[in-house]
């Protein structure tokens, strides 16, 4: 008799990623690649994720359109709402803003790529369902931020 067991499919994960900026240091296909995959480590099947890196005025722009805030920020998140067909799912874009990532990070005193990491991380976050509105979702998803980035290497972006 045969022994019946289940195939668990692997993610394989498509990023799109778009420059719209001069700004210098910005994270390669790779690097995004996989912060994106170590955050949908426990997702399978086929992902696909947009990336925009852009410089201020346009994520002002999206901001304001899009939050209502008309100043630029580090990180929007843009859910996309269906499955593509192949049974790929589109997971959604997230547009971030290079000199933001860059002066916030030197403000804060941490590496560059850090913060790189930590806020792909926080936007697919995002666009997996996580949110920070309320005060135990927030806790919930620093603490998954936390690991993620400490599995890739990197330091808990909250301690100082």
């Amino acid at each position: 008799m045969k022994r019946a067991h289940s195939v668990r499919r692997q993610l394989e994960l498509t990023v799109d990623r778009q420059v719209s900026t001069r700004a210098r240091r910005l994270p390669s296909t790779g690097q995004l690649r996989r912060w994106i995959a170590s955050t949908l480590a426990r997702q399978r099947g086929r992902r696909s994720i947009g990336v925009r890196l852009v410089g201020r005025t346009e994520s002002r722009r999206l901001n304001a359109t899009y939050r209502a805030r008309n100043h630029a920020t580090n990180v929007l998140s843009f859910a996309a709402p269906a499955r593509q067909p192949g049974g790929e799912r589109l997971l959604g874009d997230l547009v971030i803003c290079a000199p933001v990532v860059a002066a916030e990070a030197r403000a804060q005193g941490k590496a560059v790529d850090a913060h790189w990491a930590h806020l792909v991380v926080h936007g697919t976050l995002h666009l997996i369902g996580y949110d920070h509105e309320r005060p135990r979702a927030a806790r919930a998803m620093e603490a998954r931020e936390v690991a993620i980035l400490s599995r890739l290497g990197y330091p808990n972006p909250y301690e100082s």
